[in-house]
């Protein structure tokens, strides 16, 4: 990964994930507050010269404890991510996720939980319950991240097509 590189993600930490060092930081993260999996399907490349997006079909599933109740958030979306060839390996310089729907659910079935519609609120529709999950387990979750519909996807497709056709030289800035 070029050292420039940049991976957004939900919620947030004391420095960006920035090239290998951050990556490498972040399997070694808070993994005391979260059992997350994340799970990658399908792949789809726009290539254009040394320059490419790429979009993959990811599921985030997480389990924690909200209130003193074992839940699970399952998540979906696709990776966004702005490529270049470098050094003549294909490289990710820009990961931004987009997330599409989720859901919430109580482990246990004669459990009950109770959510507090203003955090929940505060979320856009397609990370909703995982940002109400992660504020839950202590972390600052980013509001106004991309989702299928809006300014804020509108505005990274832009990004992406003046990426590929080289009328931008940096990725933009992860949302």
């Amino acid at each position: 990964m070029p050292a420039d590189a940049a991976a957004a993600r939900s919620w947030a930490c004391r420095s960006p994930a920035r090239g290998s060092a951050g990556i490498r930081r972040r399997r070694t993260g808070p993994r005391d507050r979260e059992a997350a999996l994340h799970f990658l399907g399908g792949h789809t490349a726009d290539i254009l010269g040394d320059r490419a997006i790429t979009q993959t079909k990811m599921t985030i599933s997480q389990r924690a404890e909200v209130d003193g109740v074992e839940v699970d958030v399952v998540c979906t979306g696709r990776f966004y991510d702005f490529c270049a060839r470098h050094e003549g390996a294909w490289k990710i310089v820009r990961r931004q996720p987009i997330y599409e729907k989720d859901r919430l659910d109580v482990v246990d079935p004669a459990a009950t939980l109770s959510l507090d519609p203003q955090l929940l609120g505060r979320f856009p529709v397609g990370y909703r319950h995982l940002g109400y999950l992660q504020t839950k387990a202590g972390f600052t979750v980013k509001t106004g991240l991309p989702g299928l519909a809006g300014e804020v996807v509108r505005r990274l497709y832009a990004e992406g097509a003046q990426w590929l056709d080289g009328s931008s030289s940096t990725p933009g800035a992860p949302h």
